[in-house]
């Protein structure tokens, strides 16, 4: 193994390790944030298992985006689609990290193609809406644009290593099963494919210090994931306890 593989290996392994403990931190931080008040947004459940089914349309299907205005409708058409494609596509890519490749992996190739396909149109909509929208231009800040950017450069250098620049797949599938068996392997001798997997090492390590977060908030978020229960349940704040 070369010294471009050595360092790529070493590269991944750390990405790796900053990304889950960087996700692990927050979700800790999160949880042991205090939520002195009620704040749920009314009409709201007075249980858990409300609080679930409220959870479960937001996070599937974005309800709140789709019950809004012209705006939010747009961002949701934006959001939603970009958000299932890019789970299609990383349910896709799963062939390549296991060895044989399950049958309900192999029934998402198909379909990720296409989700792959819908993903920079889904993106090219959320980064207009950004420069058209008057309101939302003003609060944008360098890190919204980057992180868009960077993703759209994940799905164009892919769609290039899908269609135009193709690499040897066994050489990546033996990559990347190097990588999670801890024996790390050749580099495939692909620029291409060099490119599009270290944008994907720094998406890894800028996800858990950014906004992508919300993946995760949105579960804890006391407006969505609080019981409606004041009366019930009396929340008291840990300092006045």
């Amino acid at each position: 193994m070369n010294g471009l593989s050595s360092v790529i290996n070493l590269l991944a392994y750390v990405a790796a390790t900053i990304f889950v403990l960087g996700f692990l931190n927050k979700v800790v931080l999160y949880f042991k944030t205090p939520s002195p008040l009620k704040i749920a947004t009314t009409p709201a459940p007075t249980n858990s298992v409300g609080v679930v089914l409220r959870l479960v349309p937001e996070v599937l299907f974005f309800r709140s985006l789709l019950r809004g205005g012209t705006a939010e409708k747009i961002l949701w058409v934006g959001g939603w689609f970009f958000h299932v494609s890019f789970l299609l596509i990383i349910l896709r890519h799963l062939r390549m990290f296991v060895y044989p490749v399950p049958g309900w992996i192999m029934s998402f190739q198909q379909i990720g193609i296409w989700a792959g396909l819908i993903f920079p149109i889904a993106l090219l909509i959320l980064i207009v809406r950004r420069f058209t929208n008057d309101r939302l231009a003003v609060i944008s800040l360098f890190q919204d644009y980057f992180v868009l950017l960077l993703i759209i450069a994940i799905g164009l250098t892919g769609l290039l290593l899908k269609y135009f620049v193709r690499t040897n797949l066994v050489d990546v599938k033996s990559f990347i099963l190097g990588l999670f068996s801890v024996s790390p392997a050749q580099v495939p001798a692909s620029p291409l494919f060099l490119i599009h997997f270290s944008l994907v090492l720094i998406l890894l390590v800028y996800f858990p210090f950014s906004k992508l977060m919300h993946a995760w908030g949105v579960l804890i978020s006391p407006a969505r994931a609080q019981a409606d229960n004041p009366r019930e349940v009396r929340n008291v704040a840990p300092w006045a306890q």
